[in-house]
């Protein structure tokens, strides 16, 4: 058995497909690539497969992170090639590396995101500058998040904007489990609307994985 992390594309053709409904579409790929994925054990076996940090909907990336279990000897390079000529439009698949089975779960090892929001031609800049300063001036900022009160400003890492053209937005979140800074909020705070603008995100920072893990691949 092996396991394998892909680095893929989200483009466009599946920004507005949830995280389950993804899970579903790799799934479909890897039977179209005769992929024999390793399953969960107990009642309802599942396959073996974990995402990282979920995207929003509406947004796009450049680095999306699957790990996948299969009970398979092939090279990673023939695993790649089966997969490129099985997934359907709006994936892009970029590399393929191994990964120590006894790594810890893909979703709990994400520590931060980065997303670059771009903003139409036709936005006042001046106003969202200065939000953005208001905003990483602030040592607490109260929201609500399905009836519960947390604080955004703790998981913004980072935030700048530039009005070089196109003006764009930087941020950096945090993704850790329970304590995950989402782009929608943060815009939302800003007074922008995530309707109106693109956004992708660019990197995902993981945490390192202990010596005795990285050598028992």
């Amino acid at each position: 058995m092996q396991r394998v992390r892909i680095h893929y594309f989200k483009g466009e053709a599946l920004q507005y497909i949830g995280n389950l409904d993804l899970h579903k579409v790799w799934e479909r790929t890897f039977r179209r690539a005769r992929v024999p994925l390793a399953y969960s054990q107990g009642f309802h076996p599942q396959p073996r497969m974990h995402q990282a940090c979920p995207l929003p909907l509406g947004f796009t990336s450049q680095v999306e992170l699957l790990d996948f279990w299969c009970d398979s000897e092939e090279s990673l390079a023939e695993l790649q090639s089966k997969l490129e000529k099985s997934v359907q439009p709006g994936i892009e698949i970029q590399t393929l590396t191994n990964v120590p089975l006894k790594s810890p779960p893909l979703q709990t090892i994400v520590e931060s995101a980065v997303y670059y929001v771009t903003l139409p031609e036709d936005c006042d800049l001046e106003p969202i500058q200065e939000k953005v300063n208001q905003l990483t001036r602030l040592e607490i900022c109260m929201r609500d998040r399905r009836g519960k009160q947390y604080d955004l400003r703790p998981l913004i890492k980072e935030l700048t904007f530039s009005a070089a053209q196109p003006a764009t937005i930087y941020m950096r979140l945090m993704a850790m489990p329970g304590a995950t800074g989402r782009p929608e909020e943060v815009l939302e705070e800003l007074g922008i609307s995530p309707f109106v603008v693109d956004v992708v995100r660019t990197e995902l920072t993981l945490l390192p994985v202990p010596e005795e893990v990285e050598n028992n691949v």
